[in-house]
C-alpha cells in the first residue's frame, strides 16, 4: 500500500482556525497540485509566491550552504524561464 507523507497544519491555523488554499504533492515523479483561488484580486498570489520563496530560502539556508539571496536568485531565474517556456503546463480543473 503506497503511503502518504503529509505535512501538519500550521500551528496557528490550527489555534485559530483558517482555509487551506494550496497543498502540493510530488508523486511518480511529477508535481500535483489542489488549491482555491482563494482571493479576489489574483495579484495576491503574486505577494504569496513572493512570501512562499523567501521561506524556501530561509530553509535552504538553515539546512544547507546554500545563502537565503542565492536561493532566491535561483528561484527567480527558473520561475522566469519557466513562465516564459512552460516544461509541462499541465492540466487544472476546479475540484470542490
Amino acid at each position: 500500500m503506497p503511503t502518504y507523507d503529509m505535512l501538519t497544519a500550521p500551528p496557528v491555523a490550527l489555534e485559530k482556525g483558517g482555509t487551506e488554499i494550496l497543498r502540493a504533492a510530488i508523486a511518480d515523479g511529477g508535481l500535483h497540485l489542489s488549491l482555491r483561488r482563494a482571493f479576489d484580486d489574483p495579484e495576491a498570489w503574486g505577494m504569496l509566491i513572493a512570501d512562499l520563496t523567501r521561506h524556501v530560502a530561509r530553509i535552504y539556508a538553515t539546512e544547507s550552504e546554500i545563502p537565503e539571496e542565492r536561493t532566491i536568485e535561483r528561484i527567480r531565474n527558473l520561475f522566469d524561464a519557466e513562465m516564459d517556456a512552460p516544461s509541462d503546463p499541465g492540466t487544472t480543473s476546479a475540484i470542490n
